[in-house]
């Protein structure tokens, strides 16, 4: 492969978002058009740009949420990874006509989708920058024609594309600017206030939201001058967080694994800030309204935050005891305050509806609730 077919995709006039300000700008443009009685086909097929591990698959799902949330329609994702793909794949298999006279092609599984009016598709076409130019083509008359030969996809269906750039050190073509132009372009960056509302009600395990918040850079240590075959992103993290929810969540018996995903480096930090754990008041008596302790330091301060969050969100329905760990919560600086506040509201869509009936919460929003507004760590 030649360097000028690895000619770098000129992202500098495209607006750089993260997930969750792209999950919200595309949900609120697809459930206008589609509750306007508008097709999905009426607005432009989407381009993701962004590093990998930075979480455009996961965004593509949480948009599928929203619509059906939204709409009341049921969404289907077709999630295509083009890398895997040969142009066989997304045109079909050629076979002959019943009288044998002309060549026909057989319909791609991807297209066997459901036209109905109570239905939404999504066809989702993951790493276009990095498969083979044969199967590009093919799948960039998806995005601009949304056809494939004489395949046709229904009006109903929403097509997203995502790829890597180049300058993320991997394979990515240069995408033709007539193609370019017909597309809309989004460039997806990792940003941890975002992502962490994400994973608070998503059950990130708390002592991997409890260590990133403490040390928010550490969420994207993608480094395209580095070898490194593990290294940390959204996407590792979340691997991470599975291995501790499912397998163990004693971090010292786990490192040599969790190295092998976010890196030695990475790892070691992470296993030296998680042994402030062991050091917690009882996450139960502060719910419970019989722990009056405080942590000193800010690591353990974010560890308890995290603790008390993930206690709450498995224990929701329990306003009293919401409330208990409302008052405990006073006795932290007032910026550790602020976030326990934040990440509760997330716990679920709607929770602080539910936050707001508990007299202790109200009396904090009154008095300091104004806090909250801008409010970034």
């Amino acid at each position: 492969m030649s360097k000028k077919e690895l000619d770098n995709v000129i992202l500098g006039n495209v607006p750089s978002v993260n997930v969750g300000e792209a999950v919200a700008e595309l949900s609120e443009m697809y459930c206008t058009v589609i509750n306007g009685g508008f097709g999905v086909d009426t607005v432009p097929s989407v381009m993701l740009w962004g590093a990998p591990g930075v979480g455009k698959s996961q965004g593509v799902r949480q948009i599928a949420s929203r619509i059906e949330a939204s709409t009341g329609k049921k969404v289907f994702v077709t999630d295509v990874r083009l890398l895997l793909f040969n142009p066989i794949d997304l045109r079909g298999i050629p076979t002959a006509n019943e009288d044998r006279t002309l060549a026909v092609w057989l319909r791609p599984q991807i297209f066997d989708m459901d036209p109905s009016d109570d239905v939404v598709n999504i066809l989702f076409l993951d790493e276009i920058s990095a498969a083979p130019q044969s199967v590009q083509a093919a799948a960039y008359q998806i995005t601009l024609d949304r056809t494939v030969g004489e395949h046709k996809l229904p009006a109903n269906c929403i097509v997203i594309a995502a790829g890597n750039r180049v300058t993320d050190k991997s394979v990515a073509y240069k995408m033709p600017k007539a193609l370019a132009n017909r597309l809309m372009h989004l460039d997806v960056e990792a940003k941890f206030d975002a992502w962490k509302a994400w994973a608070v009600s998503h059950g990130i395990n708390e002592k991997v939201t409890g260590f990133l918040s403490f040390k928010p850079d550490m969420l994207m240590a993608f480094d395209s001058t580095a070898d490194d075959l593990a290294f940390a992103t959204p996407r590792a993290w979340e691997m991470v967080s599975n291995l501790l929810n499912n397998v163990s969540d004693d971090i010292e018996k786990e490192y040599t694994l969790i190295a092998g995903i976010i890196g030695s480096g990475s790892a070691a930090e992470f296993l030296t800030w998680s042994r402030v754990y062991d050091k917690l008041p009882s996450i139960e008596g502060i719910f419970a309204g019989t722990e009056h302790s405080v942590p000193e330091g800010e690591g353990a301060c974010y560890a308890l935050v995290s603790a008390m969050v993930k206690y709450a969100s498995e224990h929701r329905d329990d306003l009293e005891a919401i409330s208990n760990s409302i008052d405990y919560s006073a006795k932290l600086p007032p910026d550790f305050t602020v976030v326990l506040m934040q990440d509760y509201m997330s716990i679920e869509e709607g929770y602080k509806n539910r936050l707001i009936k508990i007299p202790m919460f109200r009396r904090w929003m009154e008095s300091k609730g104004t806090l909250l507004n801008g409010f970034s760590k």
